[in-house]
Formats: structure tokens, C-alpha cells, sequence
């Protein structure tokens, strides 16, 4: 019963932000405009790439256009559900506008992560999801009913990581307040999911691979997933990514509620 309370909210915070994105018509369009055309010069990038070479770290071009496509959905996810309403968690604590927040019967942290959805960013999971599907029609996939499942697991865990990253950066405005300068680290060390971790080979690169795998595991969030689908994945990493996807999503939650413990009131 309380999860469809939830549900319910959702649905209705998804009702009220469409409206008003549809009061600017023109911007909401513009937008997924953009959106089309970064995809589009993406995938003309990658198809230049493979035309020099049938090879990428080991990804062939149709498992590498799976791989794009993968990073594009779950990017859409961050940005139409989470982005917005966490970059303007530095202005509520700021302005002391989270005190109405923290009052409402609710849980914060839900209601500050999702209470608007950025429907001019939804078009990025559907076009996602065809690039997705057009790599798989490509390379004459044949439907596995366990590998999909899989890779919706291992999609969501994923997804689960990349959240839990910025739910860090989220909470950290309790004490910094203005943290633009952490979502520019927030961009920048999220821009390495877009790339295999195959590519940190080298005396140099294979150590940041390892660390950005087991220490900061944000290459865990697309690598695992895409492997999973188009490739193969050992047992032991789909394990791993369960359960650093787990751990990350407790761990996030206590920090959060711990920095709302250490937010000093508008009234205090």
C-alpha cells in the first residue's frame, strides 16, 4: 500500500511538470531537437571510427552502437528523473527553501531526487532503446529470454550506481552549498562510462581502469549491462555489480540523511 502511495505521487508530480513544459512548447521542443542532433553526431563519430578499423578494445561496430545506445538510455533516466531536481538542491538549502521539504509526509529524499521529471530528456531512453534495438537487428540477435532478463537487471543496478554517485554530490551542498564545480566532476567522471573498459590498457591507463572498476566503480554502469547483452560477462563481475549497486544505494541514503541531520534550518 505504501509503495503505491508512491506510485500515485509520481504519476501526479509527472502530470504537473509535463504541463508546465508544455506552457513553452517551443523550448521542450528545441530541446529534444538537441538531444536528437548530439545522438545523431555520436552515432556519425562511431560510424567514421569503424570505418577505419572492424575493431574497437575488442568491440565489433554493431556491439559498440549496442554500447552507445545503452549509454544514451540510461543517461536519459539520470536526466529526466534525478538531474534537474538535485542541481537545484544547492539553491534549497541556500535560500532555506528546504525547510518545506522536510516538512512535508513524505520521505525527503524521494520527494527531493524526484519531484520533477524533465520530459524533454525522456526522448533520449526512447531513442536509446532504438539504437539498443537496431544494433541487436543488425547482428541477427535471436531472443534469449534469460539474457534479456539479465540485462534488465544489470540495466537497473547500472543505473542504481549512477544515482547513488550523485545523491554523494547532492548532499554534499549541505556544507558547500553552491556545488556547481561538483557537477562539473560529476560530468566529467560520468563521461567514462561512454567507453569500454577494455580501451585502459597501458602502463598508465590500466590502473585508472582498475580504479574506476573497483575503487569509483562508475564503469560498472554501462560496461557490465552491454557486456552482458551483446557479449559475454563473467559471474563473478554480475555479482559484484549487484552488490556494489546495493551497497552504493544504502550508503547514499545514510549519507543523505545524515547531511539533512547536519542542515542548519532558515528558522535556526
Amino acid at each position: 500500500m505504501g509503495a503505491m502511495r508512491y506510485v500515485r505521487l509520481l504519476v501526479a508530480l509527472g502530470r504537473f511538470s509535463l504541463l508546465r513544459e508544455m506552457a513553452f512548447r517551443a523550448n521542450f521542443l528545441v530541446k529534444v531537437f538537441v538531444e536528437l542532433l548530439w545522438l545523431g553526431i555520436l552515432l556519425i563519430f562511431y560510424r567514421t571510427v569503424f570505418a577505419q578499423t572492424s575493431l574497437v578494445a575488442g568491440w565489433g561496430e554493431f556491439e559498440y552502437l549496442f554500447f552507445v545506445g545503452c549509454h544514451f538510455a540510461l543517461g536519459g533516466f539520470i536526466e529526466t528523473f534525478f538531474m534537474e531536481n538535485c542541481n537545484e538542491f544547492g539553491e534549497l538549502v541556500r535560500s532555506g527553501d528546504l525547510d518545506f521539504f522536510l516538512l512535508q509526509p513524505i520521505d525527503e529524499q524521494f520527494l527531493i531526487s524526484c519531484r520533477g521529471i524533465e520530459w524533454a530528456s525522456a526522448p533520449n531512453i526512447l531513442m536509446g532503446g532504438t539504437v539498443m534495438g537496431i544494433a541487436l537487428y543488425q547482428m541477427n540477435w535471436t531472443f534469449n529470454a534469460l539474457q534479456l532478463g539479465l540485462f534488465f537487471l544489470l540495466f537497473a543496478c547500472g543505473l542504481a550506481i549512477a544515482y547513488s554517485f550523485l545523491m554523494f554530490l547532492t548532499s554534499s551542498s549541505v556544507w558547500l552549498v553552491r556545488n556547481q564545480s561538483l557537477y562539473e566532476l560529476w560530468w566529467l567522471v560520468t563521461s567514462l562510462m561512454r567507453y569500454p573498459r577494455e580501451i585502459f590498457t597501458g602502463s598508465w591507463a590500466t590502473p585508472l581502469g582498475w580504479i574506476f572498476t573497483f575503487i569509483i566503480p562508475i564503469m560498472l554502469v554501462i560496461n557490465v549491462p552491454a557486456n552482458a547483452m551483446v557479449r559475454t560477462v563473467e559471474p563473478g563481475f554480475v555479482a559484484f555489480t549487484i552488490g556494489v549497486a546495493a551497497v552504493l544505494l544504502l550508503v547514499s541514503r545514510w549519507f543523505f540523511r545524515f547531511s539533512l541531520r547536519r542542515y542548519r534550518s532558515a528558522s535556526s
